[in-house]
This record gives C-alpha cells, structure tokens and sequence, in this order.
C-alpha cells in the first residue's frame, strides 16, 4: 500500500545552490517530484515551459487567485509566484514526495495550510561566497546583484521557521544532507506504520 507523500519546502537566498542541489536530490531519488510554479516572471534563456515554470501573464495569475487555485503564493522582486494546489495534494495522496523550492513567504504559507510540511533551509558558507555566485550568473547586471544581496540578508533571517537548516559550502557534504533528510522523514513511525501495516499485523497477532 502506499503511504502518503510528504511535502518538503526547500527556501535559501538567490545564489545559494538550492536548485543545484534540488536537482541532484531528484537524479539520486526518482521517486521526488518537484512542484513546477506558476510565475509571471520572464522565461530565461534555456527555461522551458512547464519543465522549470508555468510561464503566465499577470492576469492569468491573478484569475487563478481567484479560484483559489494555489498553495501558496508570492511576489519576490516584483514578479509573482504560485504553486498549484490541487497538483500537490493529488501527489501527496498518491503516495509521492513533493519538492516545492519557495522563498520564506511561501513556505510560511505552506506550513499553515499543511502543518505536517517539512521545512529545509539552505544557507551560503559566507556573504562572499553568495556575492560571487551572484555575479558569476552572469545573467544581472550591477544594479540587480546589489538588490539581490539585499534581500538576501532579509530571506535568511527567516532561517529559524524552518525544520532542518543545512550550509552549501562543499556541493557533495549538503547533498548528502539534503538526501538524509529524506530517508529520515520516510523512517518516521506513522509513514512506516502505513507501509508496512501487513507486516506489523503478522508480527504483533495473538
């Protein structure tokens, strides 16, 4: 039988290697899925419709809000973000792990609607070493960087809602951690109880 999944909100400051890390987490665990957001953002070169984002205008956004369509939702630096609801939940009852990569707003909200949600936050090893990663994108310019470090400080401060907080300074070291929060969660007693309920039943009869 399958046990229900869990939901994981993995947050950090842009630059820190989440969706590094997140991607190597679902290459060593194919049984995770990850949550595909709905974003009003521009699509970068390289992203791909419904593979990195739901790329949607601000009034399909919006019309979605209304139907209460998400889980939670966001506006991080001027763009807004959301993940869908309905999706998620038919994951969970299914029996799969859920992945959502959110800023703190988002994952708040998550935890409030689904407090059983397993809250991961990734720190950079310094302020340096996020300034670097920032500029070495590529992608902004000066003006963007400075903003980005700035919100950076903000973002992690919120570091003590979370359940687990873990430092990307060696890529391996915090994947592994990243991979032993998983196996634990799947160990916890109510989640085993659920899977090996036929066995508990064989073993524990009169």
């Amino acid at each position: 039988m399958n046990a229900t999944g869990t939901l994981y909100t993995v947050s950090a400051p842009s630059g820190a290697g989440k969706t590094s890390l997140v991607n190597a987490l679902l290459e060593r665990s194919p049984s995770l899925q990850v949550s595909v957001s709905h974003t009003t953002r521009a699509q970068r070169p390289g992203e791909q419709d419904g593979v990195n984002y739901h790329f949607v205008d601000e009034a399909q956004f919006l019309g979605m809000l209304e139907e209460a369509a998400f889980l939670e939702h966001a506006r991080v630096f001027g763009n807004l973000y959301g993940t869908s609801q309905a999706w998620v939940e038919a994951q969970l009852a299914a029996g799969t792990d859920v992945i959502l990569e959110i800023d703190w707003q988002g994952a708040a909200q998550v935890k409030r609607l689904l407090p059983a949600t397993c809250g991961i936050f990734i720190l950079p090893p310094s302020r340096e070493a996020l300034q670097q990663r920032l500029t070495g994108r590529g992608q902004d310019g000066p003006a963007v960087i400075a903003s980005r470090l700035a919100e950076a400080v903000e973002e992690m401060s919120h570091y003590v809602q979370s359940d687990y907080l873990l430092v990307n300074n060696v890529f391996e070291d915090a994947l592994a951690e990243l991979d032993a929060i998983v196996l634990s969660q799947r160990l916890r007693t109510p989640r085993q109880e659920e899977l090996l309920s036929p066995l508990l039943q064989d073993l524990l009869k009169a």
